[in-house]
């Protein structure tokens, strides 16, 4: 069955690759959906596909790629949204 995760990252997460390294695991784990920076320095994402993969991104994003400092996240499941692939905003 399909979920949609919201997910905030905050720490050193701008500036380090971290959407287009979230875009390839994404695009590896079959998850659709988005990554996008916020004003105040975090990214947000809504990843949307299986459980099991959803919990695999989840536990890629507490580090996120080799330069990201990753000091929190917080994730909530959020309404089913049909996205064709995984997007960089």
């Amino acid at each position: 069955m399909k979920v949609c995760t919201q997910v905030h990252v905050s720490g050193t997460v701008q500036g380090v690759f971290f959407r287009a390294s979230a875009q390839q695991q994404a695009i590896e784990f079959g998850i659709s959906g988005y990554a996008r920076n916020l004003a105040d320095g975090d990214v947000e994402l809504i990843i949307c596909g299986e459980q099991k993969n959803i919990d695999v991104m989840l536990k890629w994003l507490e580090h996120g790629p080799e330069n990201a400092e990753v000091e929190n996240i917080q994730s909530k499941q959020v309404p089913l949204q049909e996205f064709n692939h995984f997007s960089i905003g």
